[in-house]
C-alpha cells in the first residue's frame, strides 16, 4: 500500500498546525506564523474584511428578498445567504459596525481600539487570513489517514475518561498550540463528515478547544504573573483534566444525543481493533485505507473552496456583530458588575483577596477571554491575578471568537447552553484553581 500518501500530508498538517516554534522571540505555530505574514501582506487587511462583510450582508438580504433565479438555482448560494430572517439581520449588524469602525464614523466608543477597533482591525482582520489557510490546509489533517491512525492509538483512553473517540486527541492539539477557533472549524467538518456523533461534537468543542498556549502565556503576562508561568500551565492541566472528565457527564452535554449530522455519509468509526491485532497495526491500516480515498488535487480544492467561504460567509459578521456588542456591553454598561455578584460570597468564602474586585472577572470572559485580565491587572493581590488568569483560559466559552464560532456551525448548542456550560465550568474550576493557589502562595 502507498504508505507516502498517508505519511507525508500527514507529517506535513502536523508541523503546519501542531508544531510549536519560535519567530521573533514569540511561540506560535507555523500556520499563525503564516496567516501573520499573509496578514501583512495584505496591507490593509480591516478593508478587506469590511468589503467581504458588507457584500456577505447584502447577498444575505438578496436571499431572504428573492435573488435572481440563476443564483437562487445555486446549492452553494442558497446554503451560505439563505440564512434565514435572524442571521441575515446578524450580518447586517455586523455589516453596519464594520463600515463605522473602518471609517470611525459615529460615536467613538463603538470604533474605540478597545471594542469595535479591537474586533475588525484585529480580530476579524486575522481570521479572514486564519480561515484562508485553514481552509487550504486542514485536508492534510483530515482527509490522509492521521486522525484514524490517532483515534486507534488514543480511543481506548479517551473513551472511559471523556467518552469521545480517540482521534479527538487532534482537535485538543490544534487548538492548544495552535488556535481555539480552528479546533472549533476541525470538530464542526468531522460532525458533518460523519465522523461525530451530535454529542461527542458538542463535548470537544466547549472542552478539548482550549485556548491557546500562545494566548495564555500573553495572558498570564499582562497580569505581571510571568515568574509563575510553571505553575500556572500545571493548574490549566489539573483544572482541564477535571472538567474534561466532568462535563460530558452532567447537563447540558450528557443529554444531547449520539446521532450522526442528518445528511452526513455512514462511516465505519470504530476505532478499537480487532481481536488480535495491535492498536498500531489497525490505525495503520485504517489510515492507509482512508488516504486512498483521495482521488486528486480537485477534490481538495473544490472542498477547501467550499469550506473557506462557509467560514467567512457564516463567522466573521457574526463574530463582528456579536464580539462588538460583547465588548460594548462589558466596557460601557455594570452588566459584568452585576452578574459578577453572587460570585463575591463564593469568593470570601474560599478566601480569596480583594473578593469584590475579582467578583466582576469571572464573569466578563463571557464577553471576551481577554477582558478578565483587564479587570484583574489593577488588582494588586498575586494569588487573585493568578485566580484569574486561571479561570480566564478555563472558561473557553467567550462570545466575542469561540462562543459565536460554535453557534454559527452545525455542532448542536445554542446560547443558553452556552452559558450553561460557561457558568458550569467556571463554577466547578473555581475551587480547583484557589485551592492550588492556597499552596503555590
Amino acid at each position: 500500500m502507498d504508505y507516502a500518501k498517508f505519511i507525508l500530508p500527514s507529517l506535513l498538517g502536523i508541523l503546519l498546525f501542531l508544531v510549536p516554534m519560535q519567530f521573533d522571540g514569540e511561540p506560535t505555530v507555523l500556520i499563525a506564523w503564516f496567516a501573520g505574514l499573509l496578514q501583512n501582506a495584505l496591507g490593509d487587511a480591516p478593508l478587506f474584511a469590511m468589503i467581504l462583510i458588507n457584500l456577505f450582508a447584502v447577498l444575505s438580504v438578496l436571499g431572504q428578498l428573492g435573488a435572481p433565479p440563476t443564483l437562487l438555482r445555486t446549492e452553494l448560494y442558497r446554503e451560505l445567504f439563505s440564512a434565514g430572517m435572524f442571521w441575515t439581520l446578524v450580518r447586517c449588524v455586523g455589516a453596519v459596525f464594520a463600515t463605522m469602525v473602518y471609517f470611525q464614523w459615529g460615536p467613538e466608543l463603538l470604533w474605540h481600539e478597545n471594542t469595535g477597533g479591537l474586533m475588525l482591525n484585529d480580530l476579524v482582520s486575522l481570521l479572514l487570513v486564519i480561515f484562508l489557510l485553514a481552509a487550504i490546509f486542514l485536508p492534510l489533517l483530515l482527509m490522509f489517514g492521521l486522525l484514524e491512525f490517532v483515534g486507534a492509538l488514543f480511543t481506548r483512553l479517551f473513551r472511559p475518561l471523556f467518552k469521545l473517540p480517540g482521534r479527538s486527541a487532534v482537535d485538543c492539539m490544534t487548538s492548544w498550540v495552535g488556535d481555539a477557533t480552528i479546533g472549533v472549524v476541525l470538530t464542526n467538518l468531522q460532525y458533518e463528515n460523519g465522523h461525530y456523533t451530535k454529542r461527542e461534537a458538542a463535548v470537544i468543542a466547549t472542552t478539548f478547544s482550549l485556548v491557546s498556549v500562545t494566548f495564555s502565556i500573553v495572558v498570564i503576562t499582562y497580569l505581571n504573573l510571568a515568574h509563575m508561568i510553571g505553575p500556572f500551565f500545571l493548574t490549566l492541566l489539573v483544572a482541564g483534566l477535571t472538567l474534561a472528565f466532568i462535563m460530558p457527564r452532567i447537563p447540558p452535554l450528557s443529554r444531547i444525543g449520539d446521532e450522526y449530522y442528518e445528511g452526513a455519509p455512514t462511516l465505519d468509526n470504530e476505532e478499537i481493533p480487532p481481536k488480535g491485532k495491535s492498536v498500531w497495526s489497525y490505525g495503520l491500516e485504517r489510515a492507509l485505507a482512508q488516504s486512498q480515498t483521495v482521488t486528486g488535487p480537485g477534490v481538495i480544492l473544490r472542498q477547501s473552496a467550499r469550506n473557506v467561504l462557509e467560514m467567512w460567509v457564516g463567522i466573521m459578521p457574526v463574530v463582528m456583530a456579536f464580539g462588538t456588542l460583547a465588548i460594548l456591553l462589558a466596557e460601557y454598561t455594570p452588566l459584568f458588575r452585576y452578574l459578577g455578584m453572587p460570585f463575591q460570597p463564593i469568593l470570601s468564602l474560599l478566601q480569596v483577596p480583594e473578593a469584590a474586585a475579582a467578583a466582576p472577572a469571572m464573569v466578563v470572559g463571557f464577553a471576551d477571554m481577554f477582558l478578565p485580565a483587564v479587570l484583574g491587572s489593577g488588582i494588586e493581590n498575586e494569588m487573585t491575578r493568578f485566580i484569574i488568569a486561571c479561570i480566564s483560559v478555563t472558561q473557553l466559552i467567550f462570545m466575542s471568537e469561540v462562543g459565536t464560532v460554535i453557534l454559527r456551525s452545525k455542532i448542536p448548542l445554542n446560547f443558553l447552553n452556552l452559558v450553561a456550560i460557561f457558568l458550569l465550568r467556571t463554577l466547578i474550576s473555581l475551587p480547583i484553581v484557589v485551592g492550588i493557589a492556597h499552596l503555590l502562595f
